[in-house]
């Protein structure tokens, strides 16, 4: 099984991840989703969301990010 769904903190603060998880749109980080709320706050957060979807739109679904 993916390390993304067995892991059991955050890889940005350490917090447990029971509460939920997501992918970081920046890098392939598993973040809590308080850090997801942080990440939305980031200046380049809608260029790394476009890049993303554009990825998608090829057929890239493992798009590493913007800063990954």
């Amino acid at each position: 099984m993916d390390k993304f769904f067995t892991q059991k903190h955050c890889d940005r603060c350490g917090k447990d991840l029971k509460g939920g998880r997501i992918m970081s749109m920046f890098n392939t980080d598993c973040i809590c989703l308080e850090c997801c709320d942080k990440e939305k706050e980031d200046k380049d957060y809608k260029k790394a969301l476009d890049a993303d979807r554009e990825e998608i739109k090829k057929g890239n679904y493992n798009f590493k990010g913007i800063r990954g």
